[in-house]
This record gives structure tokens, C-alpha cells and sequence, in this order.
């Protein structure tokens, strides 16, 4: 049976994201074809669709390798997902279903009740979802799969602190529900802006500057240099 590439795309995607492969590491289709039991043939098409996306990119005599962002880079999604997600709150106000508010009702009841019980791990992942239903309930979805993209490659760029008052950021999920269900388009979209702004300031980056990192890399060097000359001093005596 074929894997379709999409699925491919998806498992490769999740191992960038999550560290499996280093920035600036090679992906060739042989391995890649291994690790994921599949033919080359839906690897390559999903390496495609991940350059486009810009997690990896073709070098010269390299081949496919994992993306290196620059900090600007990084720092520019964290501002058009400021941009999105209240747009896309405002669309959903417009355009949502009784069965996208009985998912977001669901998904606050369970981030209020975890909050109140301590569960920061399961938080993560509800706010996650919360906001992922949200932009599907835009029913624009160009705009959603945008900010399903940004997620991921914020995800992969940044640590995210864990709060210190998640009920507060349950309430403001709670307000922004609301605001969708009475289709207040203009209090769905200011709220949301206010809670993105203030989520955004808990982002911290997940790789070092470049200054920095040309800094590290030196002293490693330098270590293993005085380790290379310390086992030959010992090799000639």
C-alpha cells in the first residue's frame, strides 16, 4: 500500500520541529526512506512541499537540508501570527458552526478545569487545539492552514514559557468564545489580538543568536584542538 506524501510530510515535519534533525543537517531520501518504511518517491515529494513551507532547503552538492532561520526571520512570524489569528477570530464571529462552538466551548471547560487542578502539560496541548479549531471556524481555509503553519514553525523556533496564571489565559479564551458565538467580529478580533500579544511575550528563542553560536562553535573548537594536542603529547612520550 502507498503512504501518501502528505503523511510522510507530516512525520518529517514533527522530527524538524522537535529537534530529531539539526538545523543545517542533511535529509536524503535513502535515509529518510528507511527511517519512514517508505519509497523514495513520497519523500521527495514531501521534502518539496517542506521547502516550500520553509523548514528545509536545497544546497548546492548538499542536497536537501533542514532550514536555518535567521533571528529576523523568527521575529517575523511571532508578528504576522499577531496579525492572523485576530483576523482569523473576526472571520470565525462571521462564519462559525454550532458544531465549532460546541468544540471551543468543550476545549475551555477542560483548559478551566486542568488550570484549576494544576495539569500545565495538558494545557499546552488544549490551547493548542483551542486555537487551532478556532481558525478552522473562519471557514476560510487558506487562512487556517497559514497559521497551522506558523504554529509549527514557531514551535520549532521558540520555547515557550509555562505561565504563571493559566486561568487567566483560560478566561481569555472563554471571552474570545463568547465573543464568536454572539458574531461580535470586532470584540472577537480584540481580544484575540490582546491575548496573542501578551502569549507572544512568553516566547523565547530556542536557538542561540548567531553571535553567540559562532562563539560556542569557536570554544568547542578550541577544546577539542587542546585535547587533540594533549593525547599527542601523551602519544609521543
Amino acid at each position: 500500500m502507498r503512504i501518501p506524501a502528505h503523511s510522510v510530510c507530516t512525520a518529517i515535519r514533527d522530527d524538524i520541529v522537535s529537534g530529531v534533525y539539526e538545523r543545517g543537517g542533511r535529509l536524503t531520501e535513502e535515509l529518510l526512506a528507511r527511517r519512514y518504511g517508505v519509497s523514495r518517491v513520497p519523500v521527495r515529494e514531501a521534502l518539496r512541499t517542506l521547502e516550500a513551507e520553509g523548514f528545509v532547503v536545497t544546497r548546492r552538492h548538499a542536497g536537501a537540508c533542514v532550514a536555518e532561520p535567521t533571528e529576523q526571520e523568527a521575529a517575523d512570524l511571532l508578528e504576522i501570527r499577531m496579525l492572523l489569528e485576530p483576523l482569523g477570530a473576526a472571520r470565525a464571529a462571521q462564519r462559525r458552526t454550532e458544531a465549532h462552538l460546541k468544540v471551543l466551548r468543550g476545549l475551555v471547560r477542560l483548559g478551566q478545569e486542568r488550570s484549576r487542578r494544576g495539569q500545565s502539560d495538558d494545557l499546552r496541548s488544549l490551547g493548542g487545539w483551542f486555537h487551532e479549531t478556532l481558525a478552522q471556524s473562519s471557514g476560510s481555509p487558506g487562512l487556517t492552514a497559514l497559521l497551522t503553519q506558523l504554529r509549527h514553525k514557531i514551535a520549532w523556533m521558540y520555547v515557550v514559557e509555562t505561565s504563571a496564571a493559566p486561568a487567566e489565559s483560560w478566561a481569555e479564551h472563554a471571552a474570545i468564545v463568547d465573543a464568536v458565538a454572539r458574531g461580535d467580529a470586532e470584540r472577537a478580533r480584540s481580544l484575540t489580538a490582546a491575548h496573542t500579544e501578551r502569549a507572544t511575550a512568553a516566547h523565547r528563542p530556542r536557538f542561540p543568536p548567531h553571535g553567540e553560536r559562532r562563539d560556542r562553535d569557536r570554544d568547542r573548537d578550541r577544546v577539542r584542538n587542546s585535547q587533540h594536542a594533549v593525547n599527542t603529547v601523551g602519544l609521543r612520550h
